[in-house]
């Protein structure tokens, strides 16, 4: 008979502790894109891809990963992700936490002064002292979740330090795109200013020999006015470039979260031209449009979608009776030296049941705005994946007409080198005037800037396009890990 009603007991406690909730079933929205990006509708297998388990296997420059390395463990927006991700982390373990009876140690003691007229309770007429020392331990007020409240509001909360986690790390990725998008700026902006100081090198040489000629009679004013705006257009570009070099550098010193060593500083400035930069790995042809699942933003996400669901469960539940328990056992005296001796037990059980009767419309209101706050966050989920699916898409349109546009602007800084050269050598001939050599070097500057300027967005767009795949193109998508204890789920 105990041990049936132990079992009894026990059984019943656990239905207590870990009921049903009343979170409606969670289905993830359907994707609002096409099945395959733009033009990129041939699929290939995970297995015909390059498999990228780490960004250094992307970002393989070794100047380049003492950067990022030196970001990640200093850059200030990183570290206010972090300490919001355990700001949520506690804020789930304080959901949690309601979930179990709080054990509280008391002690107290009371007096009271009391007159005999009129409680005639002692001798005499004199004024007697009532007593009472206590020592114990109990429970307040502990809410037994039958209908799953706390623990949708706990589910929740965890939902949400899931979706801060994720955030952190699309943080993360960005603040590695961005660190290498500063430090491919830098050697741009460096590779324009060496060019433009051998420009200018140039024009200056070009503008004396004009002035020599047109003082001897050969040449004439006119060309030496167009030789000195030339120069004085190359001394204007240099201050430009020097300008945006040196904010470059303070870009990436602001990402990485510290001054850079004089070693790295070094290192850098061995890098004369974008080709010195250790290039990225090829992206693969074909990839599927769900890749994008992977995101983290994408799955941060979802998991404020799944928040916003477990929130219609603790609305729903606050229609139903609330049961709590304020319970205490311990010892109690009216005389201090006999609290603790045989027979001064003393205990006492509250339970207490709350069933909303009328509230003007105030949970009626709470669920309609739970409801409201879910489609809100479906929205906001498509939003996110659409706006996914664009950015990738742009990505992979920019991956095949970068390398042609490059392949085209190479052959066109050899095309007007030549012109360049011809022209300048007719010039010294005496064939040509000054105009004609005038006209092709400001070609082949353009041409090489030019040059510069498609690498650089080439590159770009290659750093790009790893950040919007989630950090590669690798088909695993990760998967959401509960770590909330059984009965909470």
């Amino acid at each position: 008979m105990m041990r049936s009603s132990i079992k009894a007991l026990t059984v019943g406690m656990a239905l207590m502790l870990g009921g049903c909730t009343m979170i409606p079933d969670y289905h993830r929205p359907t994707a609002p894109i096409a099945k395959a990006w733009p033009d990129k509708a041939t699929e290939v297998a995970a297995s015909d891809m390059a498999n990228l388990e780490n960004w250094r296997d992307f970002y393989r420059d070794p100047v380049l990963q003492s950067l990022i390395e030196t970001a990640l463990t200093n850059n200030r927006d990183l570290q206010i992700a972090q300490h919001q991700v355990e700001a949520s982390s506690a804020q789930f373990d304080i959901e949690n936490a309601a979930l179990f009876p709080t054990l509280n140690g008391t002690a107290g003691a009371s007096v009271q002064k009391m007159n005999s007229r009129i409680w005639s309770l002692s001798q005499g007429n004199g004024p007697f002292y009532m007593r009472q020392y206590a020592v114990g331990f109990g429970v307040s007020a502990y809410e037994v979740d039958l209908w799953g409240r706390i623990r949708s509001a706990s589910r929740a909360s965890f939902d949400r330090y899931v979706g801060d986690e994720l955030g952190r790390e699309s943080m993360r990725l960005s603040i590695i795109a961005s660190v290498s998008t500063a430090m491919l700026n830098w050697v741009a902006n460096n590779q324009a200013l060496l060019v433009t100081q051998n420009v200018l090198e140039n024009r200056r040489h070009t503008y004396n020999l004009v002035k020599q000629t047109a003082d001897v009679g050969t040449g004439t004013q006119l060309d030496v006015a167009e030789a000195e705006a030339a120069m004085r257009d190359a001394e204007t570009n240099l201050q430009i470039y020097t300008r945006q070099r040196d904010q470059a550098m303070n870009q990436i010193e602001l990402l990485v979260g510290t001054p850079l060593t004089p070693g790295t500083r070094q290192e850098l400035e061995h890098k004369a031209s974008l080709e010195d930069v250790v290039p990225f790995p090829d992206v693969p042809e074909g990839l599927p449009s769900d890749m994008i699942a992977r995101r983290p933003d994408i799955l941060s996400a979802e998991q404020v979608l799944r928040a916003a669901n477990d929130d219609i469960g603790a609305a729903r539940a606050e229609f139903f009776p609330k049961i709590q328990i304020t319970a205490a056992n311990g010892t109690a005296s009216n005389n201090i030296t006999r609290l603790f001796q045989s027979g001064m037990g003393a205990w006492n059980v509250a339970p207490q049941i709350t069933l909303p009767l009328f509230d003007a419309g105030r949970l009626t209101a709470q669920l309609h705005q739970a409801k409201a706050h879910r489609k809100e966050e479906v929205s906001r989920y498509e939003k996110t994946v659409q706006t996914a699916f664009r950015e990738v898409a742009d990505a992979l349109a920019g991956r095949s007409t970068y390398l042609e546009q490059l392949q085209a602007q190479t052959l066109l800084v050899g095309a007007s080198t030549r012109q360049y050269q011809l022209a300048l050598a007719r010039f010294k001939g005496g064939y040509d005037p000054y105009l004609e050599t005038l006209v092709a070097q400001r070609a082949l500057y353009d041409a090489q800037l030019g040059a510069i300027r498609t690498r650089l967005q080439q590159m770009s767009n290659t750093i790009t396009l790893y950040k919007t795949l989630g950090g590669g193109w690798n088909m695993a998508i990760p998967q959401r890990k509960d770590t909330i204890t059984n009965h909470v789920l």
